[in-house]
């Protein structure tokens, strides 16, 4: 299965923004409209089929992880069910990184030392449990509140900022 992958990063117009809440909604991904189209505006990068259709999606914002108080890009990535499996997830993780370390690396002041994830896919789980899995450039850091494995990528000479505290909504107790 041959898929493109496409920046999208700070470039969402309202087209795309319809046509990810409509991929999502499609593939049960995320029921509320209102979620979906705040998520879209928080896209990365998107993988399209040869005729043109969404089949992927990674997405981020800035947020302080409690443990770490330091800015990181929270990174969320979805595929249609028929393209998983298929060796785009890591290929596309590295793409979208490449995206935000090149915008990262373009601001006057960074505003993120590199990527966390939050590894939600079991098998994802299973198939990637070295602490530091070197095809993707990161290393895990614990277990969320939700008991799934959390992953960091640091930017290239990334430097730590003065700690800051996490949103007093979310010190990690939720993940949005």
């Amino acid at each position: 299965m041959s898929v493109e992958f496409v920046s999208v990063w700070k470039q969402v117009t309202p087209e795309l923004q319809a046509e990810l809440v409509a991929f999502w909604s499609a593939h049960k991904a995320i029921a509320d409209a209102g979620v979906a189209t705040a998520r879209a505006r928080q896209a990365v990068c998107i993988a399209r089929d040869g005729e043109g259709r969404i089949v992927g999606v990674g997405t981020a914002f800035v947020r302080v992880l409690q443990r770490l108080r330091q800015p990181m890009y929270y990174y969320r990535q979805f595929f249609a069910p028929e393209y998983r499996g298929q060796g785009q997830a890591m290929p596309f993780f590295n793409r979208a990184r490449q995206i935000l370390q090149a915008h990262n690396a373009a601001l006057p002041v960074a505003e993120s030392l590199g990527v966390l994830l939050e590894v939600e896919s079991a098998l994802l789980a299973t198939r990637y449990d070295l602490a530091h899995v070197a095809a993707a450039d990161s290393t895990f850091i614990g277990y969320s509140p939700r008991g799934l494995q959390l992953r960091v990528s640091y930017f290239e000479g990334a430097r730590l900022l003065s700690p800051l505290a996490a949103s007093p909504r979310d010190p990690m107790g939720s993940l949005p």
